[in-house]
């Protein structure tokens, strides 16, 4: 069906915009979000997905402020428009392309008008490639862009306003085969153990702003690694890191971080940034693993719903909460930043001293 983003000339097959590239289901188009202001909190983030082959769009918005992660979540038909991105109370908008982009909530609990506004080119990693066994579990692109955001914020009735120097955060977009909504059957049971070790991290400073991911197998070879040191303002390419390398200290108890290090060795030299959590972000508050709200999930056609929780209630053992954006201040030689640390590490993990699926750091 032809639909109105055939009228830009991006088609990469002979189908309409609508169709993709592969009948997989588990095809995804995704745009994320995430800030921070420079005091600590508040903290937010913005994520939608569009998966055309099961026929869904969601978005979801999660914020934390004095201690409470207040989670909006919204789900519809898609319908045959992906250029309408607009779900429930939730929508984006792409103002100009790699540069300014536009978020805005419309509810009761979350109200945001916010505009994201690039500090430095996007940044784009390495492609994500991954089997187990005959079955594709990855196949994706992605770009990492640093930003600020101007705007307001509204959440639990107290307004925050924005400017790009005060609030900083990050975006990304990605598309392509990840896992999405209920799991395929198995076909032949795996002989391998779940394993998952996966850090991701873009920070900011005044004058530079860097980014790293790692993949690792349980043995701590790696899959897939990046990094790249971008010039906020110069709007022009990252420096790509020629090495990568990480040391986490993990807090007891937990499979999180305490504090973080994070080694990018490029042309021009040696850069180690420092990370000191403040607390965490549980990424379930934005659809990532939720057994309800997961990305892709059929929960009616046209939906949306609001919860809250304390940080300090949270069961950090627990499988739902695994998955993180550490919050964090940041320090590169004598510059001092902010940025995150996300995280999510399922089985073994040798150079971490995990040997099953969920054993905790002692």
């Amino acid at each position: 069906m032809i639909t109105s983003g055939d009228d830009f000339p991006i088609h990469q097959t002979p189908e309409p915009v609508q169709q993709v590239f592969t009948s997989d289901r588990n095809f995804y188009d995704r745009f994320f979000f995430n800030g921070y202001w420079r005091e600590g909190e508040p903290y937010f983030a913005i994520a939608m997905g569009i998966y055309p082959n099961v026929g869904i769009i969601d978005a979801s918005v999660s914020v934390i402020w004095a201690g409470v992660q207040h989670c909006v979540r919204a789900s519809r038909v898609l319908g045959a428009d992906r250029m309408d991105t607009k779900v429930g109370p939730i929508s984006i908008e792409v103002v100009r392309p790699m540069h300014t982009l536009r978020l805005r909530v419309d509810h009761p609990e979350i109200k945001a008008d916010l505009t994201f506004q690039a500090r430095a080119m996007p940044i784009e990693e390495p492609r994500f490639s991954r089997r187990s066994g005959a079955r594709l579990m990855f196949d994706i692109t992605r770009y990492t862009q640093h930003g600020g955001y101007s705007g307001s914020l509204t959440v639990a009735g107290k307004k925050f306003d924005a400017n790009p120097a005060q609030v900083w955060g990050s975006r990304d977009r990605s598309w392509g085969v990840r896992s999405i909504g209920p799991q395929d059957p198995a076909g032949v049971p795996s002989s391998e153990p779940p394993q998952f070790f996966w850090l991701w991290s873009p920070n900011n400073f005044e004058n530079l702003c860097t980014h790293f991911d790692v993949n690792e197998n349980s043995d701590g070879s790696r899959w897939h690694q990046f990094g790249a040191i971008a010039k906020p303002d110069a709007m022009a390419p990252g420096e790509t890191a020629t090495a990568v390398d990480w040391k986490v200290n993990y807090l007891p108890g937990t499979r999180h971080a305490r504090q973080a290090e994070i080694l990018l060795r490029t042309a021009t030299g040696e850069h180690r940034v420092e990370l000191e959590t403040i607390y965490n972000f549980y990424m379930q508050g934005i659809g990532y693993g939720h057994p309800k709200w997961g990305h892709g999930m059929y929960v009616g056609a046209d939906v949306s719903d609001y919860e809250s929780f304390k940080l300090a209630d949270v069961d950090q053992t627990h499988p739902l909460y695994q998955h993180i954006q550490a919050v964090c201040r940041a320090k590169l030689g004598s510059s001092e930043g902010m940025g995150i640390l996300e995280m999510l590490i399922m089985g073994a993990h040798a150079p971490s001293g995990f040997k099953s699926l969920l054993d905790m750091h002692r």
